[in-house]
């Protein structure tokens, strides 16, 4: 297990050394070396059992549940520190590959089989987090098989790196054009129009929150993905810019029950609980768990706006309404201020920016297509209905 918050502070944090591993260095397969805070050697040797080193698997316990990555022998670091909302494991390497352990939590009935112990009363977490997890079954083919479909797999993730990749780009641009228009005023003589405002959200779209169904009974939830799509900010983080699946689904009992809002495509999603600030727009209808604020728009032409602002909002102006985790409430949410231009304006830039959101929403297409390949091919396998030799690396 991680350590005590008590034994991290902010002081502890340094420009250089051991870097500390927080949730965003868990999106997706293997780790995230993108941004850390460090701390010393001589700290982090304090820390014991809270090292994590190249080989290892790092799992969230409390929080985004769901977040599961391995470390890469090529990592950039040597050692690291893992937070208090997580754990980590070593694996006997003569018997299954880190990242053949690690892809398979990421399928359907892997994400299952680690969050069947999740709670959702206060701060998500998994109960006795390193104890249950040893009880959790795994397939594990011979070693000669896991080699060859590793080979396959990341084949399909070099591709969906270099679309992610080409993503990235092409939002930088939308967000610097966002900011000439919208921050630096550049077509409006570099101050904003008096015919613009400034108000509350809610007095431009409908904003709703999602909501969980008991954890306690398993019969709300569902691997069937002709059930309701259900995200979480897991989700958010791994689907990025749109959002077109998810890892867990309700049954049609469930949204019925509970009285779940579905929200239609075309809604912008908005982590404000645990993670600040995570924002996705739906492909499809889906609804979501209570850490996720969904404004409908009223007009497509408010879309590339919106979500360019929700992602450059400074969310710290905000304020903490917990003092157990980041977070904000859904009235803060609802409430808080937004800039909104005339619809002329919003008309003219989304003309120049939807094309963009065009290529990008292509681009996230086919990694979701790469990745419901990569992620059927350990259940088929252990299905028998896919034959090893059938791959091709």
């Amino acid at each position: 297990m991680g350590p005590f918050g008590s034994n991290i502070k902010v002081d502890n944090f340094i420009d250089s050394g051991i870097p500390v591993l927080n949730g965003s260095n868990l999106q997706g397969i293997k780790l995230n070396e993108d941004s850390f805070n460090y701390v010393s050697e001589e700290k982090a040797d304090t820390l014991g059992r809270a090292n994590a080193f190249r080989g290892d698997v790092v799992i969230t316990h409390r929080g985004t549940l769901g977040q599961i990555v391995y470390i890469p022998l090529d990592s950039k670091y040597e050692r690291y520190v893992i937070s208090q909302s997580q754990f980590r494991l070593k694996l006997n390497k003569d018997i299954i590959r880190p990242d053949f352990f690690v892809y398979f939590f990421h399928t359907r009935l892997g994400q299952h089989r680690l969050l069947v112990n999740a709670s959702q009363v206060g701060v998500p977490a998994l109960a006795r987090p390193t104890s249950t997890f040893k009880e959790v079954f795994i397939p594990v083919p011979p070693m000669e098989m896991q080699n060859k479909v590793m080979g396959v797999l990341h084949s399909i993730d070099s591709k969906i790196e270099l679309n992610r990749r080409i993503n990235d780009n092409l939002e930088q641009q939308a967000q610097a054009l966002f900011k000439a228009w919208f921050v630096e005023f550049e077509p409006f003589g570099g101050t904003m129009p008096s015919n613009w405002e400034i108000c509350e959200a809610q007095k431009y779209f409908n904003i709703n929150i999602g909501k969980t169904p008991p954890r306690n009974e398993m019969r709300w939830f569902s691997q069937k993905s002709t059930d309701c799509k259900w995200a979480s900010i897991s989700d958010l983080g791994k689907c990025g810019l749109f959002i077109n699946d998810t890892s867990e689904y309700l049954t049609k009992d469930a949204v019925e029950t509970f009285n779940i809002i579905v929200v239609p495509k075309g809604t912008i999603l908005l982590s404000f609980k645990l993670t600040l600030g995570r924002v996705s727009i739906t492909t499809c209808p889906l609804t979501t768990n209570e850490a996720i604020a969904r404004f409908l728009i009223n007009h497509d032409y408010e879309r590339e706006y919106l979500y360019l602002l929700l992602k450059q909002f400074d969310y710290t102006s905000l304020g903490n309404t917990s003092s157990i985790a980041t977070a904000v409430n859904s009235k803060i949410i609802r409430s808080m201020p937004i800039m909104m231009p005339t619809v002329d304006v919003l008309q003219r830039f989304h003309h120049i920016v939807s094309p963009i959101f065009t290529r990008m929403r292509f681009l996230s297409d086919e990694i979701m297509q790469l990745t419901d390949t990569r992620n059927t091919v350990l259940p088929q396998l252990m299905s028998g209905g896919l034959k090893i030799n059938n791959l091709n690396c």
